[in-house]
């Protein structure tokens, strides 16, 4: 029985990995990573606007007497701080791009391939390396004639405002890099010489949050009635190719809990709400997301057109502005990357959209509690898989008193399983007597059937806990450990790492005294297999785990059968 357990146990979770792995359906083709520079985002605009596809965030500007004169040509305003570059357009008073300076999209020192690296360190010959990208990570993905992200629109109003308008500034630039204090940048314009919209930014120079203002003045002399629609615009580009794990599109946190879309999913107009906390767009390592001040009366658009532009749209209250009057809005803007204290420290569940739970729902505090403890050790070791290796070593030496109980059991199994053969044989018409009499011998040996699966059943919640940590906390994302592993976050470029894994846990099994029939113990001996191919794509850090885990029970393994078991 204790065999047979064990057996049902791993293959139970070789099933769950490789559902996981295989056969669990990626995210649509058509979203894209906002890691990724749009083509078009630094391209100029033309003096005249495009007009916005027709979503319900940035209706078709058919007939509006605000546009009746021609427009201004847009111009970019630039702000640099410690944390980003971000350029603004006039034309939306919307953001065109934002670079993060701390992350770049590609692995910079990933090497490419591993065989010249060997020849040119025996050879001392030296082979170009492959130039590698190491742009900022670009979290505004547009394409040609898209409105900008953070454009404000008043469908449902009595004026419309369409989201490729050109507004009015006086600045130019904002170099923020060594400033101490916030800076603003205020974009304004009238429409029609009856409405006034300005939107107001405020900056702070050592974080990714951004306070919006939006003032809505009524010039005119009757009551105007408006619903503002903060909206943040992304390109699905169907030719990028994703992986299984990234989450990418719009995300929400609505009365408490995730709302997450795929692409594919979006409805021509989907509401969500009320009660929305924070929306926006995510990926798997980086979001941007507005947080509206009025929580309760707020609810979040979703729609896609048929061009692959997404829009989510924070959908404010309605409000009544009297003649000469006005109304303002306020929002607070995430625009940046899913660190765990980092977005913690927002106070608004932000931590939420990252997702430690994503395997097996309910091991998220497992998976924050290793990745804290992690993050402690590197400041000690400044090398994540060191940090992941002393890790390994900590738990094993926790559950190292279960490991000596699970081997001993299989050992003292292993040692009745002659006696077991024989009740078989003497009792192989009745099932129930064999089950009796086994039960007796298990007592009168004081032996536990599942004395050495227990072991096993308690080390896979922290196995799927730290699989999230490494999948999912961007600390690990590009983070090296030596050589051929620069990134832990991603695959063993080689598969060296996962062919040893394999062959230890070949040797391991081999070690384990053997309980059951031979069929059994032939079947025990493809698992080692069968976990070396699931392990193939796993990241390389969770790789590094499991082998010096393995490692580490060939040695307690190998101690009990000299010490402890005679």
């Amino acid at each position: 029985m204790d065999k047979r357990t064990m057996l049902a146990v791993v293959l139970s979770l070789a099933v769950l990995l490789t559902y996981q792995m295989f056969f669990a359906k990626p995210p649509a083709p058509r979203q894209a990573a906002p890691a990724q520079v749009s083509n078009q985002a630094n391209k100029n605009e033309a003096a005249k606007p495009s007009a916005a596809p027709a979503t319900m965030t940035a209706p078709k500007p058919a007939a509006k007497p605000a546009l009746a004169k021609k427009e201004a040509a847009p111009k970019d305003i630039r702000v640099e701080t410690e944390n980003y570059t971000a350029i603004f357009s006039t034309r939306g008073a919307a953001l065109k791009s934002f670079k993060l300076k701390g992350y770049q999209k590609e692995c910079a020192k990933c090497v490419d391939d591993i065989y010249p690296a060997i020849k040119n360190s025996l050879t001392g010959a030296k082979q170009p390396a492959k130039e590698k990208n190491n742009e900022p990570v670009e979290l505004v993905v547009l394409n040609e004639n898209m409105p900008y992200p953070l454009a404000i629109t008043f469908p449902e109003s009595s004026a419309e405002i369409a989201a490729d308008s050109v507004y009015d500034t006086d600045v130019t630039k904002l170099d923020m890099k060594n400033a101490k204090e916030k800076q603003r940048l205020v974009f304004s314009r009238i429409f029609d010489g009856k409405i006034k919209v300005e939107k107001i930014f405020t900056f702070n120079p050592d974080n990714y949050s951004i306070a919006l203002d939006v003032k809505v003045s009524n010039l005119s002399d009757t009551s105007l009635t408006q619903v503002p629609h903060l909206n943040w615009y992304e390109y699905a580009d169907p030719q990028k190719k994703v992986d299984s794990y990234s989450k990418e599109g719009p995300v929400a946190y609505v009365s408490k809990s995730i709302k997450r879309k795929k692409v594919s999913d979006i409805s021509a107009d989907e509401i969500i709400g009320p009660d929305v906390s924070w929306g926006g767009f995510e990926n798997k390592y980086f979001m941007a997301v507005i947080i509206p001040q009025n929580p309760s009366l707020t609810s979040v658009n979703m729609s896609k057109d048929n061009g692959n532009m997404v829009t989510v749209g924070i959908k404010g209250t309605k409000s009544i502005i009297p003649p000469n009057q006005s109304d303002s809005f306020s929002y607070t803007l995430f625009i940046g990357p899913k660190d765990y204290i980092l977005l913690k420290k927002q106070g608004i569940s932000l931590e939420e959209a990252i997702e430690f739970d994503s395997f097996i729902p309910g091991l998220k505090w497992l998976s924050i509690g290793l990745l804290i403890f992690i993050k402690f050790l590197h400041q000690y070791f400044s090398n994540y898989g060191v940090a992941i290796i002393m890790l390994t070593i900590l738990i094993k030496i926790i559950f190292w008193p279960l490991g000596n109980i699970s081997y001993k059991s299989m050992k003292e199994m292993q040692k009745l399983q002659p006696k077991l053969a024989e009740l078989k044989e003497k009792y192989k018409n009745d099932q129930a007597k064999i089950g009796q009499e086994t039960m007796a011998l298990y007592k009168a040996h004081k032996v536990n059937p599942l004395g050495g699966c227990l072991p096993i059943l308690i080390q896979i919640p922290v196995f799927i806990g730290l699989y999230n940590t490494l999948l999912y906390a961007i600390e690990l994302r590009h983070s090296p450990f030596f050589w051929w592993i620069q990134d832990l976050s991603a695959k063993d470029p080689y598969y060296i790492t996962p062919i040893i894994m394999g062959a230890t846990q070949f040797i391991q099994q081999k070690m384990t005294p053997t309980v059951g029939d031979p069929m059994q113990a032939k079947i025990m001996l493809l698992m080692p297999i069968i976990f070396t191919f699931i392990f193939l794509n796993f990241p390389s850090g969770l790789v590094i785990y499991w082998l010096v885990n393995n490692i580490l029970s060939i040695g307690q393994q190998i101690y009990i059968n000299k010490k402890i078991v005679n």
